[in-house]
């Protein structure tokens, strides 16, 4: 099935969801008479990152002053989720992002939680006969669709002069791939932290995201929010963007106690905390609005042409069936509230 079905059927499914829960809670004013809703709803993924840290710590509640709703999804469901309307906030890799904004999703690029690098990778589970991704022909690999990893896998695939059709590819989520590699259903996969670390107990590593980023294939994981929700509540995302600052300073100024609350949420140790989170680059709110990131209001920065640079992979790929424009991720990298919070 293609990727343009797939999204289409799921938001169908989140659209049926926000029937039978209900409409979004209304809104109320604080004292100084400025409009808050009464809660927020933040979809996350499980993940060793600033947002995990944010939301241990408190930092949302904090920094919002409303109630705050977390919710964990899996990769492609967390972005129909904000389309549906039952979420305001999404954390979602680059290539969903772009997947979204170019489908015409009403929503805008806040924030970068990681650049990623070790932190995802091709795996080759052990005795499958792959040390090369020559060897992935005739094999089965597994990597969630229309997402970091599946973009990934692709240009690796690319790169290399290998045509999907040569291997199978499957559409899993990563709680899946780890089951499917226990009972030794696939041959290889692509995926992420904290369960890359699980298959790589019993598999080589074959390239990373670190390694692609060399020849120009960058991602990341980003924030996205509601466009709609950003315009009626515009300092509430800049508050957001505190929460999420809060959390990279604190990994960079105590890092033992940042790796300490990812650990415990994790359920792992520390030392494979640290491990984890070292596997990838978090930025400050002030590197986020570099010329290689965000870049400001007034000159945009390159995200929004790696963005329009992964565009133009998938629409080569036929996930995407209108060719994207660049001012479509102009438009929708907003550095804005990274900016009030700076102030």
């Amino acid at each position: 099935m293609k990727l343009k079905k797939i999204f289409m059927a799921a938001v169908s499914l989140a659209l049926m969801t926000t029937v039978i829960t209900g409409c979004k809670s209304s809104t109320v004013s604080n004292n100084n008479g400025a409009d808050l809703p009464k809660e927020v709803n933040i979809g996350t993924q499980v993940m060793p990152n600033d947002e995990k840290i944010a939301i241990e710590k408190g930092y949302f509640e904090e920094e919002l002053g409303v109630k705050v709703n977390i919710i964990e999804f899996q990769a492609g469901d967390i972005r129909n989720a904000l389309i549906s309307g039952s979420i305001d906030f999404a954390l979602v890799g680059s290539a969903s992002a772009t997947l979204g904004i170019s489908n015409g999703i009403d929503a805008e690029v806040i924030w970068i939680h990681e650049v990623l690098g070790d932190a995802e990778r091709l795996v080759a589970k052990n005795g499958s006969g792959i040390d090369s991704i020559q060897d992935l022909k005739g094999k089965k690999v597994a990597t969630p669709f229309a997402t970091t990893a599946h973009y990934s896998l692709l240009k690796a695939l690319e790169l290399n002069g290998i045509s999907e059709k040569e291997l199978t590819l499957l559409d899993m989520q990563m709680p899946d791939i780890y089951a499917a590699w226990q009972r030794g259903d696939i041959d290889a996969a692509y995926g992420w932290e904290p369960i890359l670390s699980d298959i790589l107990k019993d598999g080589t590593t074959i390239v990373t995201s670190k390694d692609l980023a060399e020849y120009g294939i960058i991602t990341s994981n980003v924030e996205i929010v509601s466009k709609e929700f950003a315009q009626k509540y515009p300092q509430i995302v800049t508050n957001y963007i505190k929460a999420l600052d809060k959390a990279v300073k604190l990994y960079n100024e105590n890092r033992n106690e940042a790796v300490k609350t990812i650990a415990e949420s994790l359920n792992i140790t520390e030392e494979e905390a640290l491990k984890q989170t070292q596997g990838s680059i978090w930025l400050s709110a002030e590197q986020q609005l570099s010329s290689d990131y965000f870049g400001t209001t007034s000159e945009k920065g390159k995200l929004a042409d790696n963005l329009k640079d992964t565009a133009d992979f998938l629409y080569k790929q036929k996930s995407l069936l209108s060719e994207p424009k660049s001012e479509t991720f102009v438009n929708a990298v907003n550095p804005i509230y990274i900016e009030n919070a700076l102030k």
